[in-house]
């Protein structure tokens, strides 16, 4: 059985309903930062799902140098605490260092460890230590079940709040496929598993200096792994993702995640027959 979580008044796991963990990869500015989450609450308010909203202050894994990373710690931190409080969601956000786990951990819900990252034993260590909910993104590297050392290491500090994603796995070069086998071995842990949908149709690298995306595929994969009886969903959205500083080939539009939901709520609803 795997464990049911709170995060705030989200609950994952157990056999609860489908949590959708989404926003803009990377935090532009405050204002279009507000305006995402205010538009996602909206949207898995008339649909009916739990939301958690992410949004990263740093990302410090880009193609090139070159690359839009974000606003930074402090001001990223600043804005996320400003979503949380005003619209009393749960927040979430990429821990790249040691030197971000307190700060990030005085405003964040969910601390994330990035996919890259899953083997930082001194990282994944730190973060769990703060008592913070831990979302381990599995490397694209790793084995599913390799995926119980992370579990370990996270444990090993007294902490039991984790949760695990996939985001697809390295398939020869710039390319991601995503084994379905992995959602139901991941859960043999005991803990929620989500689904990274959107990361999941990532080109790493293959723009040459970015990455690249096939966003009409996230749809498939979506509905393909709620059918595994998952979790949660996570999706980087945008409201125009051709536009958007980072991971936008990837992205959905906000106009079209509403119908999506709705679909993945339907499956979710059979497969756990709730």
């Amino acid at each position: 059985m795997v464990s049911e979580i709170s995060i705030r008044d989200v609950k994952i796991g157990g056999n609860r309903p489908l949590v959708l963990i989404a926003g803009p990869c990377v935090i532009e500015n405050e204002l279009a930062t507000l305006r995402a989450a205010e538009r996602l609450m909206t949207i898995c308010n008339a649909v009916g799902m739990p939301l958690v909203f992410k949004a990263s202050y740093d990302k410090a894994n880009r193609t090139a140098v070159t690359s839009f990373r974000g606003v930074g710690v402090k001001e990223g931190l600043r804005i996320l605490g400003k979503v949380r409080e005003s619209l009393e969601i749960p927040v979430l956000s990429d821990v790249h260092s040691i030197e971000q786990v307190q700060p990030a951990a005085e405003v964040l819900d969910v601390m994330q460890i990035p996919a890259f990252l899953c083997r930082q034993t001194d990282l994944v260590v730190a973060v769990a230590k703060t008592g913070k909910v831990v979302n381990v993104k599995k490397g694209q590297f790793l084995a599913p079940w390799d995926m119980e050392n992370a579990v370990g290491k996270a444990v090993s500090t007294g902490n039991e709040r984790i949760i695990l994603t996939e985001r697809g796995a390295s398939f020869g070069y710039n390319n991601l496929v995503v084994d379905m086998r992995s959602f139901p071995i991941m859960r043999r842990t005991g803990f929620p598993v989500v689904f990274d949908a959107t990361h999941s149709v990532q080109l790493p690298g293959g723009l040459g200096g970015a990455s690249g995306g096939q966003r009409e595929f996230v749809e498939y994969l979506a509905r393909a792994a709620v059918a595994t009886c998952i979790d949660g969903v996570f999706m980087e959205v945008h409201e125009n993702p051709d536009k958007a500083l980072c991971d936008g080939p990837n992205s959905i539009k906000l106009d079209d995640l509403a119908d999506l939901l709705k679909q993945l709520k339907s499956i979710d609803a059979i497969v756990k027959r709730i």
